[in-house]
């Protein structure tokens, strides 16, 4: 990809963001959620972290990541749940995927 290209697609892409946030402040005003709206946002919301996550976990790209990888993002998770701060969830996921690695 040329350097050309790569800066249209990132303006394209900031200028698409832009457009969908001003968009939804518009639309917010004229026509207002409802409870039952909003839970189904918070949880679609939840939904497409959770799926992004997982397969970030499992893929690099196209094909299957390596074991330490889901191995690192495991020990995150335990460490998040103990209630660690986020810079503490954050190494141990690093550490515990650079030892897994280097093993």
């Amino acid at each position: 990809m040329s350097a050309g290209s790569f800066a249209l697609a990132v303006a394209v892409l900031g200028l698409g963001t832009y457009a969908l946030r001003f968009g939804g402040m518009a639309a917010g005003t004229r026509a207002p959620m409802t409870d039952e709206m909003e839970q189904v946002v918070d949880r679609a919301v939840a939904v497409l972290l959770v799926a992004v996550a997982v397969t970030s976990t499992f893929y690099d790209g196209a094909a299957p990541a390596d074991l330490a990888r889901p191995v690192g993002v495991a020990a995150g998770v335990v460490a998040a749940v103990a209630r660690a701060s986020l810079v503490v969830v954050v190494l141990v996921a690093a550490l515990t995927t650079a030892l897994v690695r280097a093993w």
